[in-house]
């Protein structure tokens, strides 16, 4: 099971072949976006000079795969990983920390390029599917 992160989604969408193939690849393995990924996309697609057709593929994303909200056992995992890593000196961007929380949560690979951020999270596991 897959948590696409939005640089994923966005290397898929702009047809990257290394993406696109492990796309292929993984067609029949279950994949996810978390909401914060939909609302980073949204922002994207709102700031591009396409807004209409890129928020049409947006919308189109959230057709094809489920968005994972936001739960209260998510938010006890960020919390919990927030302090640990602030009492190791670490930081992560509080997105990339639900993203990552949602994951553990639910027993996802996270699916991003962003391996700096993702890897200082423990436990988690993380595929970067731009370098295959």
């Amino acid at each position: 099971m897959y948590l696409l992160d939005t640089d994923t989604i966005i290397y898929s969408l702009k047809g990257v072949p290394t993406v696109v193939e492990q796309m292929r690849n993984h067609a029949t393995a279950p994949k996810a976006i978390s909401v914060i990924s939909y609302g980073e996309l949204i922002y994207g697609a709102e700031k591009s000079q396409q807004i209409a057709g890129n928020l049409a593929k947006v919308h189109r994303l959230r057709e094809i795969l489920p968005i994972i909200e936001i739960s209260c056992s998510i938010m006890d995992t960020f919390g919990f990983l927030k302090a640990r890593l602030s009492r190791k000196g670490r930081t992560v961007d509080d997105f990339d920390l639900i993203i990552a929380a949602s994951a553990l949560t639910m027993g996802y690979t996270v699916v991003s390029n962003n391996e700096k951020h993702f890897s200082k999270v423990p436990d988690l596991m993380v595929e970067n599917w731009l370098r295959h």
